[in-house]
Parts: structure tokens; sequence; C-alpha cells
């Protein structure tokens, strides 16, 4: 009888470490792991060098043009500039054309745009209600076809009033903000103030993937249906700006006691599959 009871005991001892494997093995399956592809660096801006952004690669944008912003984009030195080796993006309360607000918006379009590829940009984040900083892509062809049929990849959204989270997010013809059918996740971020974090995509004629810190949290896949779901194989363009209030930045109003707000990126990196 002792030996059944034992054989028992042993039998039931074997089956719970193997459930608890089991449970190890399906929680390791979902968390997000860091790339393992192998990049070379193609492009990139260190700010090296203080004044205006580098103008080989750098242009501007100016004016109120999108998103019911309430800031006026310049090219002020007040506004943008390079410093210390970091480039600052800086958002002010002060009055300019019809705007109560200026701030920057700078572009790689007509200078520099890629097919495919990883992008990565090292960067502190502006904070306050009304602060709407972002780092994303659009394609070439946006001024002849429209958007959202161009295709807009969004490598890191911030709204201030939600201070511990972070946004990536695809907008194209079949899936969009407008009609409530954007593709896009969110994760959680500890510091974006104070501290620099890494904001990347790895985009391919698959997928494109969305990372913070090297961890992925979001992943859009390629249907293989229509230009409408993918129009992903084309030259994008990145841009980095500072929005003040607006359609998604300004839901909860703007706290006018912030000002002024910085946006502070290390680095921008381009790197393409050899």
């Amino acid at each position: 009888m002792m030996r059944i009871i034992l054989l028992l005991c042993f039998m039931w001892i074997i089956s719970m470490s193997c459930n608890n494997t089991e449970k190890t093995r399906q929680k390791e399956s979902i968390e997000p792991k860091e790339t393992d592809k192998s990049y070379q660096l193609v492009w990139q801006d260190e700010f090296d060098v203080d004044g205006k952004p580098d103008a080989t690669k750098w242009g501007f944008e100016y004016g109120r043009i999108r998103n019911q912003e309430s800031q006026y984009y310049t090219d002020s030195l007040k506004n943008i500039r390079v410093e210390n080796g970091h480039l600052i993006l800086e958002a002010h309360k002060e009055q300019i054309e019809d705007a109560s607000y200026t701030s920057a918006s700078i572009t790689t379009q007509d200078i520099t745009e890629w097919t495919y590829g990883k992008f990565e940009v090292r960067a502190k984040l502006p904070k306050g209600k009304g602060m709407w900083p972002a780092i994303w892509m659009l394609s070439e062809n946006w001024k002849e076809v429209g958007w959202p049929e161009c295709g807009e990849i969004d490598i890191m959204e911030h709204v201030g009033y939600e201070k511990d989270t972070i946004y990536g997010t695809v907008h194209t013809k079949a899936y969009n903000h407008v009609i409530g059918t954007q593709k896009g996740g969110s994760v959680f971020i500890e510091n974006p103030y104070s501290e620099f974090h890494n904001y990347s995509v790895e985009w391919s004629p698959e997928q494109v993937n969305f990372f913070l810190d090297g961890k992925m949290y979001q992943q859009f896949q390629n249907e293989h249906k229509t230009m409408a779901e993918w129009p992903f194989d084309q030259d994008f363009h990145l841009k980095l700006n500072i929005a003040v209030g607006g359609s998604w930045g300004g839901v909860e109003g703007i706290e006018d006691g912030i000002f002024p707000q910085q946006m502070v990126v290390d680095y921008v990196r381009v790197y393409q599959l050899n």
C-alpha cells in the first residue's frame, strides 16, 4: 500500500511540473522578442554640429498644416536647433499669425526616402496636456494621391494626457482613424520625459513591426490584397514634430503653464538589410 501511495505522489509531482513547464513555454511564446535580423546602417544624423539641422538631410514644414493643431511651425532657432549633440524641437506659448503657439516639424521629404528598413530614433519627449510629439513616415506620392491612400507609418506618437503610454500605428485607405479602422497598438513607457528611449520600426514587404527599446509591441501584416490595405511597397520619408493641441493631442485641452516644452533627439538612424 505504501509503495502505491508513493508512486501516486510521484506521478502527481511529475504532472504538476509538466503543467508548470507548459505554462512557462506559453508565456515565453507571447513575450515580445528583440530583433535578430542583421541590418546595415545606410543613413544617420548624430546631431554633432550646433545650429540649424543639416540642410542636406532635413527640410522644414511651415504654418498650421494638419489635424486642427494649434501651433504654427517655424524654422526659428527658438523652435528647432542642434545643441550639445542633440536635436531640440521646442514648443512655445506665443502669438504668430492665427496661432497661439509655435513649434517645429522637420522632414526628409524630397531629400532622402526609403523603401523598407529599420528606422530608429532615440529621444526624450515633451510633457503636459496638449503635447502631441510624433515620429512618423509618409509616402513620396502623398501629394498626388492624398491621405490616407498614400499610407502612413507612425513610429511613435504620444499625447500628454496619457503620461505612460506611446502608440505605434499604420494608416491606409482601408485602415485609418477617420473611419475607425486604424491598425495600431500601445505600450507602457517609464519616464518618457526624463530618460531617452529608442523608438523604432522594422518594415519589410511582409510586415511592419513596432518596437520600444528593442522590444516589439505591435505588428501590422501584409494581407496581399490591394493598395487600399498595403500601400507600403514604395519610398517613404521621415518626419519629426511636436504638435500642440489638435484632434488628438488637444482632447483634454492645452495646459498653458507647461511651456516651453522640448523633444530632445539623440540620433536618427536608418538601416536596411544586406
